[in-house]
């Protein structure tokens, strides 16, 4: 049973949110993040960037204060203004190649430790804790984890109602994506949601395990200092996106390798050829059409890998993935890169990346080997995480992609 719950958002005004809202931070080159900067008064990079100014070097304890400063300022200018009725928000994001909606609400931490919301990936203890003391200092999230659920014909019904009326939001960024946003304050609406949601049995981390585990992490400490607790506080619960899994979208990780661990090319081949039948090509890229299947560029020659899959079949969920095989038979075994978060010789592409950047990085000598891969499926990532088992990094590349600052989560 899925507990999820309306809340007050802190949002931008109508006129203000497309120069508000921003992509992740991490998404913009240094150039970009200071034209933004530079240019932009009401970006929420100022919020996440107040020191870029002075480009002084500061603590981070220090920068969580600066940026809680900047909220409260961007506050009381009224470019942010709080919502004055808990309500659930319909968002939709449209790119050039696919339409997104969803539901953003605010989740159970309590769900992510009973393992209602459900994981795949393995979170880092130092970048928790960072985060964990980042939501503290500032009292706010404004970046939602991203959650998957079975399709359900009666929230699919709520979100088609909604989509016929006016939004409270509309606009289309410089990438050409369009976001919309529609307020559910109807109490019917809203209870007809949270009880949708209770009939669902698990929800699943798509993008933000990190996120997750931290906001988890700000409950229990929270708790610990608040007497009168009832489990009802809003440090509680974690700004999230809830999409069907039907309308998901995984894409695939691929990989670069430095260096063939000593081996020549042919033996490098020979060592490939007990896992795995090789088939030289005559295409100038190739792009794998279906699991258990790879394509490698190697010495300005492009390859076709089919892995030859064992008489007794998989032994677990995780040891059918490709990222898994790949890891295993490849990278760990033949070319000993046996930590794949921190070896300097690996490298990832996501699939924006295509093939071609493949064959580049390798042919103009970047690169001594790439691998590309199939895209794990939804089915794939709930048996995982059924499973309670973790995926390799870099498995999965989720769409949609969601805003920062668009609506903000207060503790």
């Amino acid at each position: 049973m899925a507990t999820i719950k309306p809340f007050r958002a802190v949002r931008a005004s109508r006129d203000k949110v497309a120069l508000v809202s921003t992509r992740s931070y991490d998404a913009y080159s240094p150039a970009e993040l200071g034209a933004q900067l530079d240019f932009n008064p009401f970006s929420f990079l100022h919020i996440i960037s107040p020191s870029y100014a002075s480009k002084e070097e500061i603590s981070s304890s220090e920068r969580f204060a600066a940026i809680k400063n900047k909220y409260t300022e961007f506050k009381e200018k009224h470019t942010y203004i709080k919502e004055k009725n808990a309500a659930y928000y319909i968002y939709k994001k449209i790119t050039p190649e696919a339409s997104f909606i969803g539901i953003i609400a605010a989740t159970s931490t309590a769900d992510y430790k009973n393992n209602i919301i459900k994981k795949h990936e393995k979170t880092l203890k130092k970048r928790e804790i960072l985060f964990k003391n980042y939501l503290k200092a500032t009292g706010f999230n404004a970046e939602p984890v991203l959650l998957t659920y079975p399709n359900s014909e009666k929230i699919n019904g709520i979100i088609d109602k909604y989509q016929i009326q006016r939004s409270e939001y509309e606009f289309t960024t410089k990438n050409h994506k369009t976001h919309l946003l529609w307020i559910v304050e109807d109490k019917e609406d809203i209870a007809l949601i949270t009880s949708e949601f209770k009939k669902i049995n698990a929800l699943y981390i798509a993008d933000g395990h990190h996120r997750s585990a931290s906001s988890y992490r700000l409950a229990k400490a929270m708790q610990k200092e608040n007497p009168k607790h009832t489990g009802n506080e809003a440090y509680n619960f974690c700004l999230s996106f809830l999409i069907s899994e039907n309308n998901l979208q995984i894409s695939e990780f691929n990989r670069l390798v430095k260096g063939l661990n000593g081996l020549s090319k042919d033996a490098f081949l020979a060592a490939l050829n007990k896992r795995f039948t090789i088939t030289k090509l005559k295409e100038n890229t190739y792009k794998p059409v279906k699991t258990h299947t790879f394509s490698m560029y190697l010495d300005n020659e492009v390859y076709l890998l089919e892995f030859k899959k064992p008489k007794k079949g998989f032994k677990t969920a995780l040891h059918q993935l490709d990222t898994y095989i790949l890891y295993k038979y490849i990278l760990k075994k033949i070319l000993d890169i046996k930590d794949v978060r921190k070896d300097k010789r690996l490298a990832y592409a996501n699939c924006e990346k295509k093939q071609h950047y493949l064959k580049e990085q390798v042919n103009n000598g970047n690169f001594s080997v790439a691998f590309g891969l199939y895209p794990i499926s939804v089915k794939q990532l709930k048996d995982v995480a059924d499973a309670e088992l973790k995926m390799p990094p870099k498995s999965t590349y989720i769409l949609p992609k969601l805003r920062s600052g668009l609506l903000i989560y207060e503790f």
